[in-house]
């Protein structure tokens, strides 16, 4: 009977949710007062990515973006060792652009955007050639545009919720969607604001206590304006992120201090310390894109030329620091930050431009056939302060070339492709020895020409039922916030933590295999040989905590993972009604299961598996209310890289009650997070040397609020829409590959 069930839930999950592309594709138009819109897909998988369509659902874009991510079935998100979705790290790009950060840095600017500024997330799985190489093992990319209409038009965002630990504390979020578009141009312009509270609790072994008060305030804008020139199109966009926060910090630690204030004397002691640290970021981003276009709609041309700056500035006072000293109790501990500004004072500055080519057209190969070229330069320039003095100048130049074909042959369609790239990595590093003496040195250049190849054959069983082998080689160069070789994180005593200016990069070799049915139901199994994986290690020495970046020589990831929707009707209804087709997936009672695996195989080390499960489930109550709720779970006792989860870094259930108003232009949401508190993270660090240690942080994820939704209609109800014109600089076709903005 069991049997029986599960194959009836499945067939009939895969016949509801491909009712969409059985029938013809219906476009929004309106026909005497009634209108006909197409349904967006809550998650959607595609041959080479997952797409997760944020503005339709609220159990995501109710809290910050970074809150949202971590709601994602696949995804693994830490503050240890940053985001990997199935067994592949993540390489985050912003409309189609890498940010270029990651760690805390990452984190930060993510939690400072309103995640209702979202449209959806696509994560690439199987970058082709046309991505550049430094993409990694996978792409994760956060699509924030929204469409221009012919007339004005306006979208207000808003959002509120708190939390109820040791005291109440409040989270605010705003933003505004402008869109216009007269005879000449289209223009578009999306601001908002981000203010939010927030509490960490801290533990470092027994070396250190902490509890933080975060405040953190984000505010960004976004223009973009487009021009038609005949059949051609120029784009202009500018983009501007600011982020300033404040944490203030009460720690209890266990450490060795300056004896009567000498530096050089250190000795046990246990202290209480307060201080504040103060983060302040600007990132700002301008692109122009000319697109060719011909009379074959699948032949194009596009020039984009881009830059970016980035200026972050970290600085830590100390209020206070007492104590005693374990073998002088009636010695004072007179420390020399006691109330001191400025016990850190970082900052560095990112420069980045580039100028890329893309070219593609239809070509008679076998059944049909497309090729794509093109070509990218581009020049990052990163430099980083400590009190005045530059310790780290770093430039690489990036020069590359990539050729694709992609064919058809009967069912089978086929993807061959290589990208060239040249590198050539240099700078300065300086730093102070022990003995206070000024030390400078060159880093370890990197000048190499690289092939990276990529692969993929897809045979497709059946309409919207395939099965996918890809293949793929990327490289990863280590982050601005790894190589910083300054900490941008709390200090304390007993606390040290460093970047490494000598980090080298990565190289991945990735392999998967697919089974995909009707957009929804999956199972796949890949794996990713990494070479100099770039990891954080933590470890303790006597009464003091290193937190480093190192290479890995060798590693490989291991990952199988399985979804599938399964509507509730199965079990109330004859499959002869179920057929039938009449009825939209946003309206019935479902819920999407998925279950992954993933192992971490590092020389040396003898690393356990771990199961991540996620359960989304939709339920339509009375009055059109409706419910959504969100399990995630991570099995502990696991490896995950140089450490060991002793309690899962999933365990969350949320739960989100939507209604629509006002012919579906007012949507308000209620939701309540982590509502039984089980969202921390505690693990055992295993380092190749040093004595391991055990870490635990918990923030305050359970809260609850609401958020709404108001679009302001067009006057003209049969306005046309515009493309994207918000920094979209690619969009799918029936390739799988992602297009320039049509």
């Amino acid at each position: 009977m069991k049997k029986t069930i599960f194959a009836l839930s499945l067939v009939s999950s895969m016949l509801v949710f491909s009712q969409e592309k059985t029938k013809s594709t219906p476009k929004e138009k309106q026909i005497e007062g009634v209108v006909i819109t197409k349904t967006k897909k809550a998650v959607e998988q595609k041959a080479d990515r997952t797409i997760f369509d944020f503005s339709e659902q609220p159990q995501l874009n109710n809290g910050n973006v970074l809150e949202g991510i971590k709601k994602l079935p696949g995804l693994v998100s830490t503050d240890i060792a940053g985001m990997m979705y199935q067994g592949k790290m993540l390489e985050v790009y912003l409309n189609g652009r890498p940010l270029n950060i990651t760690s805390n840095e990452l984190n930060s600017f993510l939690e400072g955007m309103p995640a209702n500024s979202v449209e959806r997330i696509e994560v690439i799985t199987q970058p082709g050639a046309e991505f550049p190489a430094t993409s990694g093992g996978a792409i994760m990319n956060i699509i924030t545009n929204k469409n221009a209409n012919k007339y004005l038009t306006a979208t207000y965002s808003g959002n509120y919720s708190f939390t109820n630990y040791d005291k109440f504390r409040s989270r605010t979020t705003n933003s505004v969607n402008l869109n216009a578009r007269n005879k000449y141009f289209g223009w578009q312009l999306n601001v908002g604001q981000n203010y939010r509270e927030s509490m960490l609790n801290g533990q470092q072994d027994e070396l250190l206590t902490s509890h933080t008060d975060r405040y953190a305030r984000g505010y960004f804008a976004k223009s973009g304006l487009t021009f038609d020139l005949g059949q051609d199109r120029l784009l202009l966009n500018y983009d501007i992120y600011h982020n300033n926060n404040d944490n203030y910090t009460l720690s209890d630690g266990h450490g060795d201090l300056p004896f009567k204030r000498n530096p050089k004397d250190l000795r046990e002691a246990f202290y209480t310390s307060s201080d504040v640290a103060h983060t302040n970021t600007l990132r700002q981003e301008a692109v122009v894109t000319y697109q060719k276009r011909f009379a074959d709609k699948s032949q194009k041309l596009d020039f984009q030329f881009g830059y970016t700056k980035s200026d972050s500035k970290f600085s830590q006072d100390n209020y206070f620091q007492d104590g005693t000293f374990v073998n002088y109790p009636n010695e004072p501990l007179d420390s020399p930050t006691n109330g001191l500004k400025d016990i850190l004072n970082n900052k560095s500055v990112m420069n980045i431009a580039n100028l890329k080519v893309d070219y593609a057209q239809p070509i008679k190969l076998l059944d049909g056939g497309k090729v794509s070229f093109g070509g990218l330069y581009e020049r990052q320039d990163y430099d980083t302060k400590s009190f005045g003095l530059t310790n780290l100048e770093y430039q690489r130049q990036t020069a590359s070339t990539y050729l694709e074909f992609q064919a058809k042959l009967k069912k089978f369609d086929f993807t061959l492709g290589s990208r060239a790239e040249n590198y050539d990595i240099s700078g300065v590093t300086r730093y102070f020895d022990k003995d206070a003496k000024l030390v400078e040195a060159n880093l370890i250049p990197f000048n190499k020409f690289k092939f990276f190849p990529n692969a993929s054959v897809q045979y497709n069983m059946m309409n919207q039922v395939y099965i996918a082998a890809n293949y793929n080689r990327k490289i990863s160069l280590p982050s601005i916030s790894a190589l910083n070789p300054n900490n941008v994180t709390f200090s304390g005593p007993s606390t040290e933590v460093n970047g490494n200016p000598n980090l080298q990069p990565t190289i991945f070799d990735n392999y998967e295999l697919k089974i995909s049915a009707f957009d929804y139901a999956f199972i796949g199994y890949s794996v990713s040989s990494a070479s100099n994986q770039v990891a954080q290690i933590i470890r303790k020495d006597g009464r003091k905590l290193y937190n480093e970046q190192v290479n890995i020589s060798n590693m490989k990831i291991h990952n199988f993972n399985v979804g599938l929707p399964v509507p509730f009707m199965i079990f109330s209804k004859p499959m002869s009604e179920i057929m039938k087709f009449d009825f939209n997936p946003d309206k019935i009672n479902f819920m999407y299961l998925y279950a992954g695996y993933q192992k971490h195989e590092i020389d040396n080390l003898n690393n356990k598996g771990f199961w991540i499960f996620n359960i989304m489930t939709q339920i339509l109550l009375p009055k059109d209310i409706k419910m959504t709720a969100n399990y995630s779970y991570l099995t502990p006792k696991a490896g995950y890289f140089y450490f060991t989860a002793e309690k899962p870094f999933n365990n969350s259930l949320d739960i989100t009650l939507t209604k629509k108003f006002m012919n579906n232009r007012l949507t308000l949401s209620v939701f309540a997070n982590d509502i039984f508190n089980g969202q921390m993270m505690q693990v055992r660090s295993n380092p190749p040397s040093g004595t391991p240690v055990m870490i635990s942080s918990k923030y305050d994820t359970r809260n609850f609020g609401f958020s709404i939704n108001y679009k302001i209609p067009t006057r003209n109800k049969l306005a046309k829409e515009d493309p994207n014109i918000l920094n979209q600089t690619k969009k799918e076709d029936n390739g799988g590959v992602m297009q320039q903005a049509q």
